[in-house]
């Protein structure tokens, strides 16, 4: 819930910028508390599947990066990621959930008050914070990847992997759910067909790609770990 009207509190780790409807009002510090870590000590290691290995789950969980899930709206990432993330012993983390909650306003708000350019710069302060720890699984905004500063760091600092769906599965989960902005102006089929067009080709430069269809997500889950685990066994 926003506390001031007309206005959204968009914080940094320690900075607050406050912007009015139309224009920036004032910036003043703000001592902004990092995310907790408990959910480190609550999760505990999935049962490993038939083809998931024990040697697997523990190479992943003793590789020191991020493993950051990018692909577009109803790809599965913060489903999938909360379920890697127990299976690795991982803390699990949504951008959009820590931007929602730093701006103590929704998405959809700052983007109707303040346009996409302040989301999006916005979004890449989260995420670089976001990154400074490396045991978490970090499922990022459909927009995340295609920013190149953003890029660059996830290349750089963590491994990346892109959930990749078909136009059908991705319309059927996002009627689903009524809270992404840039579906909301128009028809979702051609808006989610044009992004996939103009998206997937820079999404092909993450390090791992995985077929996320309209099967069960423990299936998604089970394609990332075996796939990350021979990931991390080439470069290791």
């Amino acid at each position: 819930m926003n506390i001031f009207p007309n206005f959204c509190l968009v914080f940094n780790r320690d900075i607050v910028i406050m912007y009015a409807v139309t224009f920036k009002i004032a910036i003043t510090t703000l001592n902004y508390p990092m995310e907790s870590d408990e959910t480190l000590t609550q999760a505990k290691a999935a049962q490993p599947t038939s083809a998931v290995l024990p040697e697997d789950l523990a190479r992943i969980r003793a590789w020191h990066q991020p493993i950051v899930l990018i692909g577009l709206m109803g790809a599965g990432k913060s489903t999938v990621g909360r379920r890697l993330a127990r299976a690795t012993q991982r803390q699990f983390v949504d951008s959009d959930e820590e931007i929602e909650q730093a701006a103590a306003c929704s998405i959809s708000d700052i983007f109707a008050i303040h346009g996409e350019p302040i989301f999006r710069d916005l979004e890449q302060r989260v995420i670089f914070r976001l990154m400074e720890k490396s045991e978490r699984v970090l499922a990022t905004g459909g927009g995340a990847w295609m920013q190149p500063d953003i890029r660059a760091r996830i290349k750089e600092r963590a491994l990346s992997v892109w959930l990749k769906a078909d136009l059908d599965v991705l319309v059927d989960r996002v009627e689903r759910r009524n809270h992404r902005p840039l579906l909301e102006s128009g028809d979702k089929r051609t808006i989610l067909n044009t992004l996939m067009h103009d998206r997937y080709p820079i999404y092909s430069q993450a390090d791992i790609t995985i077929e996320s269809g309209d099967g069960p997500h423990d299936d998604v889950v089970e394609k990332v770990l075996l796939a990350v685990s021979d990931y991390v066994k080439q470069a290791t």
